[in-house]
């Protein structure tokens, strides 16, 4: 009796590992999914990803298209309402005090990595200046390109100097300014007033009467200027007395409407930052200095 031919238009059976059509694939003889392979056998995700997870074992947010008007690298924004900042514990500053670069990773509430950023500062700054230092830092999506750039000048940290108050300038891409923070004189509550790229003044950022972390978090409040409410909170969380008592390195939390413009929630990120050195970073140099 003659043998069944093997599958259908005298061609192999699609799950024999040969195409149909004549052995060409379809789509103009490219594979789906932009020329990428399917996102098994730990191959890249089908829309321009990384493959989930950092190489370190931690997992990572593979990259959406990014919206009209949307700088590039700034997509994974638009999607999420809140982010999670881990700096990394330097060693050498914990049992040393040789202040280093800060390293941060930032995540989004699923525990994805998102962004990774990395203060940029010559040795001699850092020591001289402490927390107080000028730097630029480098914020950067998965695939190490630079999506955010944040310059911090050198200021006065003292209220009593209402003259040369803390700011921060923030670019998207780099050399195009979306955003500053700018510190606002007062005696008693930090505050801090976020404004576009336009110069004007959007959210207000209201700090606590004694910003110190002493076993429990510390808030910061995010207001709207428009309708003076409470939209977001930028939160140093208390990490523990190991953690707080021998290293700088320090937890965040920040949340923001979702619908919020994606170059604000990129300058509030700056903000957070910016926070951090000045309020969160003097402790463990007291410490050693003592």
């Amino acid at each position: 009796m003659q043998q069944p031919q093997p599958g259908g238009f005298g061609q192999a059976p699609p799950y024999g590992g040969q195409p149909p059509y004549g052995g060409q694939p379809p789509y103009g003889g490219q594979p789906p999914y932009g020329g990428q392979a399917p996102p098994y056998a730990g191959q890249a995700p089908p829309y321009g990803g990384q493959a989930p997870y950092d190489g370190q074992g931690g997992a990572v947010m593979a990259p959406p298209q990014p919206p009209p008007g949307c700088p590039p690298g700034l997509q994974y924004l638009a999607m999420i309402d809140q982010l999670v900042v881990k700096q990394k514990v330097e060693l050498l500053e914990a049992f040393s005090g040789f202040e280093t670069n800060n390293k941060y990773k930032i995540f989004n509430s699923l525990g994805q990595m998102v962004y990774t950023s990395k203060e940029d500062t010559d040795c001699c700054t850092r020591q001289m200046c402490g927390p107080s230092r000028p730097f630029d830092m480098v914020v950067s999506d998965n695939q190490g390109m630079e999506v955010i750039h944040l310059n911090r000048p050198l200021r006065c940290q003292a209220c009593c100097c209402p003259c040369c108050l803390q700011e921060m300038e923030v670019s998207s891409p780099p050399g195009t300014v979306i955003g500053t923070i700018e510190q606002q004189w007062t005696l008693i509550y930090p505050q801090f007033v976020i404004k576009d790229e336009g110069g004007n003044p959007v959210l207000k950022i209201e700090g606590p009467l004694c910003p110190i972390s002493c076993c429990g978090d510390v808030d910061f409040k995010v207001i709207s200027v428009q309708t003076g409410t409470e939209v977001g909170l930028i939160t140093k969380q208390w990490s523990g007395f190991a953690k707080e008592a021998f290293t700088d390195a320090d937890n965040f939390g920040i949340s923001f409407p979702l619908d919020l413009d994606v170059k604000v929630k990129a300058t509030l990120l700056g903000a957070l930052f910016l926070i951090d050195f000045m309020f969160f970073e003097q402790k463990q140099n007291n410490n050693h200095d003592n």
